[in-house]
């Protein structure tokens, strides 16, 4: 996955500002990494999920059998799905994401937590014995993919879709994204009550969003810097490469994600 856009740690401008300020205490690494856990479970802990999988369950036939989630995460959509009564099969990359999901998953009663089934595994490149009758792929995680690696993620799903078997994917679409500016920055608060400045850029010519996330508390030591690339991606290209992957392209769902009051994401449905 290194040459995934946003897996790696990448240097932003802002990063390379913030680290010469901060000397010997500064520490640079990727928003999914495992010296940035903390942070990304104080900001993401509590981002809500149900709405989305509650688009997922409306498309999902009752007594089919597990759901494969792909890039499941720390769990932001796999805990709603347990919830509406589903089996699934969480499949991510990151350990320090899985260690996080394990730990809540610990909280779940136990009839809960047997429907859970945690797999570390490359959502472009993954081998299972067991096939599907639905996949899905939560808004956001196809975005971390650059062209190379999307073909992998369509020819794995392929590989793993039971017959009649239906893949959903959430985009996060660039048509949907109208920054005021190409740059900005915010303060945002984690759960545990720390701030934080989160800085965006629209890098120039391209549709891709460089993050930079750092502790409000200039002082902090470690001044953990944490980075990521999202590329926006326009609906009619993903379309295009699902239907040379082989699927068929047979539902376009627009739907705002959570906390969001417009509609910025497409959820597609495919069969083989």
């Amino acid at each position: 996955m290194s040459e995934q856009i946003a897996r790696g740690t990448v240097r932003t401008t802002r990063s390379d500002v913030l680290l010469a300020s901060a000397g010997e205490r500064g520490v640079l690494c990727g928003i999914y990494d495992e010296d940035a856990a903390d942070t990304y479970h104080d900001l993401m802990q509590d981002a809500d999920g149900t709405s989305e999988a509650r688009e997922f369950a409306n498309r999902v036939d009752p007594g089919s059998g597990p759901v494969l989630e792909l890039a499941a995460g720390t769990g932001r959509v796999t805990f709603p799905f347990l919830a509406l009564g589903f089996e699934v099969a969480a499949l991510e990359l990151s350990t320090a994401m899985i260690a996080t999901l394990r730990k809540g998953l610990e909280d779940l009663p136990p009839e809960v937590r047997d429907r859970c089934t945690v797999v570390h595994g490359d959502m472009t490149a993954f081998a299972l014995e067991e096939r599907f009758e639905t996949v899905i792929v939560s808004s956001g995680s196809i975005n971390v993919l650059d062209d190379a690696d999307r073909p992998g993620l369509y020819a794995s799903v392929r590989e793993h879709l039971a017959p009649g078997g239906r893949f959903l994917l959430a985009v996060a679409v660039a048509e949907a994204v109208k920054p005021d500016s190409p740059e900005r920055q915010q303060e945002l608060s984690g759960l545990s009550g720390r701030r934080y400045v989160l800085h965006a850029k629209m890098l120039a010519g391209e549709e891709i969003h460089e993050i930079t996330i750092c502790p409000a508390d200039e002082a902090a030591d470690p001044f953990v810097v944490c980075t990521n690339r999202i590329r926006l991606l326009k609906a009619d290209q993903i379309v295009r490469e699902l239907e040379q992957a082989g699927f068929r392209v047979t539902g376009r769902t627009p739907f705002a994600s959570a906390g969001q009051g417009s509609e910025d994401v497409l959820l597609l449905e495919a069969s083989l």
